[in-house]
């Protein structure tokens, strides 16, 4: 196998024919995982910004989302009184600074994406500022001047959808975008949606004072995680604090506001009916209804490509097909990232851009992303990683095969006791016949760190057996996890 490697005057060289090897067009999480593995694998790269270095995880979405999160997480943690008693802690009169949280998420962005943009130009990655499409096989309009490269790679990431009949003005009526900026902190918000966006959104701003209506479509609450965990995360995250719902109706109208003088309006149909059943009046409202692939202006029916809905047809190797279901290829053409709607979160699109660039460079992969782990920031934290409960079950009855299920529970757990932090669980979904994982879902504290080790375990395709007997740190959050795996296998803990 032969790679291009730099020659040793430190200048790049691509073919006679092309201005580079890669080009990538986006800059998100993705597109900046891809450049920097080109580079080290010795292609001239260059990568099209569109000013919108770090893309919505940086500047829009996970970091400051996660700023927010830490520092009204903060103003909870010490506002709950009962809490720091039973630690033996007295904390009085908490105050905060709205605009000083607000400042910390805004610079922490700042500082993340001067952090990527500088990875890029040291490496040698050319940052062109502007925004690219495809024009034609080997082509991309890069603002006024078409560049020709070997292989292209789009990373056009995704914007806020707003459904229909919903008027975002971004100050009273807003999407993450506007409400990542914590402009104000209103009495009562209203949140459309309550996936992942739209629970940490209710975490931030509950902990800072607001009342919030939940406002979901489907006929349960949170319906995009697992049944037992959306259940659990009900009684920890949603009636203890300022917080009640409506499920089964639409947002079919909402208008803004003007903030002191005029409610935002919140018109609802029935989800069946489409029969009206109820007008809110509030000071807010947050739109939290998921994203749509950033693909309008990406340029590929010039090279013959039909999307799904604004998505990205693209095979496991994320070679951009002509159709989906299709199997024709288009050469040399690759799409990453929430664009091709595989899996929208940008640690899949960073899996996806090295990914890519493996195929580019003749080393075939593919990213499994049922080992691709998803976390909820909130407090105490969401996360998982495969199957869910239901599709566990499904596949088990298609499959012909018994379904185990075993659980360990923070309230067992030293160190989660000594936090005061007893609540949640660690649920594993297993075969019995051969004891693969299909599936882990965590509540509690710290989530998101634990789901780390079984998200590598189900990649390495390690059996709950052979987890149960890996030795745990004691005392830390980890034994639930261990206390799980033992659970699974027959091996009592408590």
């Amino acid at each position: 196998m032969v790679f291009r490697v730099r020659p040793a005057g430190g200048l790049w060289m691509a073919g006679d024919n092309y201005d580079y090897d890669l080009v990538i067009i986006g800059c998100g999480v993705g597109g900046h995982g891809a450049a920097l593995h080109a580079v080290g694998k010795g292609l001239k790269t260059a990568i099209l910004t569109g000013g919108d270095v770090g893309g919505t995880c940086v500047n829009r979405g996970c970091v400051p989302s996660k700023a927010l999160l830490a520092a009204s997480g903060r103003v909870r943690e010490l506002r709950n009184a009962h809490h720091l008693k039973a630690l033996g802690v007295t904390v009085d009169n908490v105050k905060y600074d709205r605009q000083a949280i607000a400042d910390h998420a805004k610079n922490l962005a700042a500082k993340v994406r001067s952090g990527l943009e500088n990875s890029l130009t040291g490496l040698g990655v050319e940052v062109i500022p502007e925004k690219g499409s495809v024009k034609g096989p080997h082509e991309v309009q890069a603002g006024s001047r078409v560049v020709r490269a070997k292989d292209i790679i789009l990373a056009p990431g995704s914007l806020p959808f707003v459904p229909r009949g919903i008027e975002v003005d971004e100050k009273t009526v807003f999407t993450s975008d506007g409400g990542l900026r914590l402009d104000s902190v209103p009495e009562w918000l209203a949140i459309v949606g309550s996936g992942y966006i739209g629970l940490e959104f209710s975490d931030v701003f509950t902990a800072l004072g607001s009342e919030v209506t939940f406002i979901e479509a489907l006929d349960r609450i949170m319906p995009t995680f697992d049944p037992e965990i959306a259940r659990l995360a009900e009684r920890l995250l949603i009636r203890p604090r300022s917080i009640d719902y409506r499920t089964g109706v639409f947002a079919s109208e909402v208008t803004p506001g003007i903030p002191g003088e005029k409610p935002v309006t919140i018109k609802m149909i029935d989800a069946n009916t489409k029969e009206h059943v109820e007008t809110l009046e509030v000071d807010a409202c947050l739109v939290a209804t998921g994203r749509v692939p950033n693909t309008k202006e990406c340029g590929l029916e010039n090279v013959g490509v039909e999307m799904d809905r604004g998505f990205v047809p693209v095979d496991e190797r994320m070679r951009v097909l002509t159709k989906k279901e299709g199997v024709e290829v288009v050469p040399n053409l690759y799409c990453i990232g929430d664009a091709n709607g595989k899996m929208m979160l940008a640690h899949a699109a960073s899996a996806q851009g090295i990914s890519a660039v493996e195929n580019i460079i003749g080393r075939p992969h593919a990213v499994n992303h049922n080992a691709v782990p998803a976390a909820c920031f909130t407090h105490p934290e969401i996360a998982f990683v495969g199957l869910n409960e239901d599709q566990a079950k499904d596949k088990a009855k298609a499959e012909g095969f018994e379904l185990g299920k075993s659980t360990g529970h923070f309230r067992a757990n030293s160190k989660a006791l000594a936090e005061g932090e007893g609540d949640g669980i660690a649920k594993v979904l297993f075969r019995k016949d051969t004891e693969e994982i299909l599936g882990v879902h965590v509540i509690g504290l710290h989530a998101s760190d634990l789901i780390q080790e079984c998200a590598n375990a189900v990649a390495a395709g390690q059996t709950v057996r052979e987890l149960s007997y890996m030795v745990h740190t004691h005392p830390t959050l980890s034994e639930v996890m261990d206390s799980a795996f033992k659970g699974a296998v027959g091996i009592r803990t408590h």
